[in-house]
């Protein structure tokens, strides 16, 4: 540890995190759920940096200069100076909001919503930038910056990014996740030099109250992945499934599932396989494998997602134990992927298995359309959250599937409630219930 740096004023996941920015990668996206301490953790990043070479110069930018002023000059970079270098000197200029250090080096806190102020940041140049909540900053302010980013010094140039994620339409997610070009869509050449960490409220829970954590879990469902568990939002025109639009019960437990499974009329194991080869093999789609059941009033249930990664004998023994968990009538597989294999490998492991296998005649959409209807109709409840399905389900339009890999889990359950709610028995048994009907 350095004698002016207290690496344990940071929590565990943060340290995690300041190992990343010490690394290889020139352009760091920290994101993340809300009070997560992603700036506490940059801004300290920033400041080994300034005091490791004298006469560096380092900037901080948000899109408003008076939010930059409030949240960061007043609030957590004091907190990271009393908490992290107690025994550092620094000087504030508070008219021209720069830290200087004893050793020359300096900080620039900067605004972008003013033509004066942006002129001024074009006249400096700088080792470090580091754009706060840069989902409020357009991708062309961004660029301007990285023009700034020259100053030839002892230390090698480096972007800091932080943001409660947006929606997939926005440049972070283009050029961090999807590894492209946000304006013209090519690849980037090299993927080395960029690196995204996660750092959400729980892991600094130490720091937060419980209320407050209380809070973002309560949120709307939308609210709640982007602030308590810094996903990004999903933006698919013609959407078949929306996050608002799930309806939901309390997750199954161990001591509560024999009362659930009690509830039901029904209740079938869906699997959708891969060629998967075992848990190592991350070419294949996971297999689907969730569980889901029909109630005495026609309404359906997404139960239990048990989609795992494996080889054929692991997929078949975590079918087999989802159904007895659940007392299930029988596995409903798709034949197509491997043909009587998949019957087979779920024979080989239990002779005597209820397995219904069924083909699939239509595309992933057409299958998935009537389903989402019930959906739309109040149909359908989920117990529990299962972020990967729902995530899957929410790539589904009226033009296909927008997902960048296979829907497994959205494909298992397609099958699943297709069988329990839209199969031709299934449906002379309910078509006096009031309300149902399939078009969209």
């Amino acid at each position: 540890m350095r004698p002016y740096d207290n690496v344990f004023a940071l929590t565990k996941a943060q340290q995690s995190a300041n190992r990343v920015l010490g690394g290889q990668a020139r352009h760091i996206f920290l994101r993340g759920g809300s009070r997560s301490g992603k700036t506490f953790v940059l801004l300290r990043a920033l400041v080994v940096r300034a005091l490791k070479e004298p006469g560096s110069r380092h900037g901080v930018f948000r899109y408003r200069l008076t939010a930059l002023k409030a949240t960061i000059l007043r609030d957590t970079f004091p907190k990271v100076m009393r908490l992290c270098f107690p025994n550092v000197f620094y000087r504030l200029e508070r008219q021209e909001s720069i830290v200087s250090f004893t050793n020359g080096s300096s900080i620039f806190f900067g605004g972008l919503d003013d033509a004066q102020r942006t002129e001024k940041i074009l006249g400096l140049e700088f080792a470090t930038i580091y754009l706060n909540e840069a989902s409020q900053i357009s991708y062309g302010a961004r660029n301007m910056l990285l023009t700034r980013l020259a100053q030839r010094c002892g230390l090698v140039t480096k972007e800091y990014i932080d943001a409660n994620p947006p929606m997939m339409d926005h440049w972070l997610y283009a050029l961090f996740e999807a590894g492209i070009e946000p304006k013209s869509g090519e690849e980037i050449s090299d993927r080395s030099l960029y690196a995204t960490l996660i750092l959400n409220p729980e892991s600094n829970r130490n720091n937060l109250s419980l209320d407050y954590l209380s809070q973002l879990e309560a949120l709307p469902e939308r609210e709640r992945r982007r602030f308590l568990l810094g996903e990004f939002q999903t933006v698919v025109e013609g959407a078949l499934w929306r996050l608002e639009s799930f309806r939901r019960a309390a997750v199954v437990t161990h001591e509560t599932r024999p009362a659930v499974a009690a509830g039901m009329r029904r209740i079938i194991v869906a699997v959708d396989p891969s060629g998967a080869s075992g848990p190592e093999d991350m070419r294949s789609d996971e297999i689907g494998i969730v569980v889901c059941g029909v109630d005495w009033t026609g309404v359906g249930h997404v139960l239990d997602d048990c989609s795992v990664r494996d080889g054929p004998v692991g997929w078949a023994n975590r079918a087999l134990r989802a159904f007895d968990e659940w007392g299930a009538e029988r596995i409903v597989a798709e034949r197509n992927f491997g043909g009587a294999l998949v019957e087979a490998m779920l024979r080989s492991v239990r002779p005597q298995a209820a397995v219904k296998m069924v083909n699939a005649a239509r595309g992933k959409a057409a299958r998935a359309e009537p389903v989402a209807a019930l959906y739309d109709l109040g149909r359908v409840t989920h117990h529990g959250r299962f972020s990967a399905l729902e995530d899957q389900l929410c790539h589904f339009s009226v033009h296909g599937y927008r997902g960048a890999k296979s829907p497994d889990r959205a494909d298992a359950m397609v099958w699943g409630l297709s069988e329990l709610m839209l199969s031709v028995p299934a449906m002379a048994r309910w078509e006096a219930v009031p309300g149902i009907g399939l078009s969209r």
